[in-house]
């Protein structure tokens, strides 16, 4: 498996530090990592934004750090194809909520981590 560059917010670096290979530069609250097993790390980074409570999609995306729209939107599609994440419309916004069942994949990899 390739590794790859991409920011991670730092609250969710220091919780799956596992998937970190190297560490570099803090820009804000973010760390720019290179990491190992993207994939899994960008649904994490989606979930564990959702953990305290429902966002709406641009604040969502913006906390998540995943810099690429596409890639976002593959990412949120899966979540919410899987039952992790269900989304609602309430007037002009699409507010984003962790379902039961993402709540226990994201505490499966935060049990790991403590």
């Amino acid at each position: 498996m390739k590794a790859r560059l991409t920011y991670i917010p730092v609250e969710i670096a220091d919780h799956f530090e596992d998937f970190i290979i190297t560490r570099d530069e803090q820009i804000l609250d973010a760390v720019k990592a290179r990491t190992r097993d993207f994939s899994t790390l960008s649904l994490l980074k989606l979930l564990y934004q959702l953990r305290c409570g429902p966002m709406t999609f641009s604040n969502l995306y913006t906390n998540s750090k995943i810099r690429m729209k596409q890639s976002f939107l593959n990412y949120l599609h899966l979540c919410i194809e899987y039952n992790f994440i269900s989304k609602e419309t309430i007037g002009p916004n699409v507010i984003y909520s962790l379902t039961d069942r993402g709540r226990r994949m994201l505490d499966l990899f935060m049990q790991k981590s403590n």
